[in-house]
């Protein structure tokens, strides 16, 4: 077999083994190991690209930014700033059909800002608000599909984990990406509210709910108000404030956002010496994990740079005349369709190797490619079978009421909401990098 033979084998038995259940890393980097070794017929080789697939990874400076937004998130959490946006949220939505579900979105967006993880999105919201809405009488695909659909915001506005781990493999700005997610995400967050709104006039039985008289007396004053949105909107100017300014790099910007978090669950007596443990040894794990799987990217990378896979898949498109629009529909199928078997994690770690010398050579945006494989990717999280957020939603409600079904099927509709924005960011890439200009 010709080295491409082999390279396109491998890609084929990374995807069979993260499916089989193998853990990403392992088979990222044990199939790149023996591609090289077989190609090269030097088992030194693959031991030498293995060498430097570890020392010019990790090991450079941005990749600071993981621990710290990550840390910073969890403090988040802990502060429990989620519920007092959700509170805030609620109570300007709550008078409209579907509006506990419009506040849920709202929250999420905000949340995300200060998060960048869809999974603590699902997590939190799902004790949050679907106990709310199943009292008030939704329909109960309702309520969690708008979580689901909802929770997958984290990955888009930033910070985000895997607009980090995009900027590393694809070798562009973190600063510049985490702008980039910006109008994309609000847009979307504004396209789920409307899809809600919409819903609500043609099928009042899909969202179902009663609309709550409210007392004057339950209303949230001024000052309440301001107490709850005030440290949320401190970490977004510190954060992505400090970033657009150029006063701040991401790797101080996350510090900047950590140390203000730590300050915020302090003030409010939220972080004790045992949750402040605990907060820094999951940082730890997460970091660990999110580290060994970039480095074994890069080692995955370098194997399909070796055997010539990208240059030959490019020759072959550009061979058959492919025009833009037919290249994009083929990477956006090929995307929906890893994202019903893998995480976004792994689906970004193998297609855009692949794709970005196509892209690149067009005089195409990286950036915007980004943001177009995150979102592409983060449909999967709301698809069957490994639709990741509909699992922990089902697994943190704990609901017998409430089947993965239930989730699934209420997910759906915002999984296709995400395909209509996905597809509009494709045909206007301006929107994606407007605030870079």
């Amino acid at each position: 077999m010709s080295p491409v033979e082999i390279g396109s084998i491998s890609v084929i038995a990374i995807v069979a083994l993260i499916y089989l259940g193998v853990y990403i890393p392992i088979a990222l980097a044990s199939v790149s190991f023996v591609t090289i070794w077989i190609v090269s017929e030097r088992p030194i080789l693959a031991v030498n690209f293995l060498r430097q697939a570890v020392g010019d990874s990790v090991t450079e400076y941005e990749f600071a930014t993981i621990p710290l937004f990550t840390f910073m998130g969890l403090l988040v959490s802990k502060a429990g700033l989620g519920k007092d946006v959700y509170d805030v949220m609620n109570q300007g939505f709550r008078q409209v059909r579907g509006g506990i579900g419009m506040a849920t979105v709202g929250a999420n967006a905000v949340f995300a800002a200060v998060t960048g993880s869809s999974i603590a999105s699902a997590s939190v919201f799902t004790r949050i608000s679907v106990p709310e809405m199943l009292r008030l009488d939704y329909n109960k695909r309702f309520a969690v599909g708008v979580v689901a659909g909802s929770s997958v915001l984290g990955m888009i506005i930033p910070p985000s984990a895997m607009l980090i781990i995009y900027s590393f493999v694809a070798e562009v700005s973190v600063g510049d990406m985490f702008i980039a997610g910006i109008i994309p995400g609000v847009v979307l967050a504004i396209a789920y509210i409307v899809a809600i709104a919409v819903m609500g006039k043609i099928s009042p039985k899909s969202i179902g709910g009663r609309v709550e008289k409210i007392d004057e007396s339950e209303l949230l004053s001024g000052l309440q108000i301001f107490n709850k949105t005030a440290p949320i909107v401190v970490l977004i100017a510190i954060v992505l404030g400090g970033i657009y300014t150029g006063w701040l790099t991401p790797v101080e910007a996350g510090a900047a956002g950590s140390l203000a978090a730590l300050v915020i669950a302090l003030l409010r007596r939220r972080m004790t010496g045992r949750s402040f443990w605990e907060a820094l040894l999951e940082t730890g794990h997460i970091t660990a994990s999110i580290l060994f799987l970039i480095t074994t990217a890069s080692l995955y990378s370098r194997m399909l740079g070796f055997v010539d896979l990208p240059n030959q898949l490019s020759d072959f498109l550009t061979g058959n005349d492919l025009s833009f629009f037919w290249i994009m529909v083929a990477y956006v199928i090929l995307m929906l369709f890893l994202g019903t078997l893998l995480d976004t994690a792994s689906i970004i770690l193998i297609v855009v190797p692949l794709f970005i010398d196509i892209i690149e050579p067009m005089g195409l945006s990286l950036i915007w490619f980004g943001i177009i494989t995150v979102i592409g990717a983060e449909i999967g999280l709301l698809t069957p079978p490994l639709g990741i957020s509909c699992f922990v939603i089902k697994a943190t409600l704990n609901d017998d009421r409430i089947s993965l079904k239930d989730v699934f099927l209420g997910a759906l509709p915002f999984a296709a909401v995400m395909l209509v924005i996905l597809i509009i960011l494709i045909r206007f890439p301006e929107l994606s990098t407007y605030l870079l200009n």
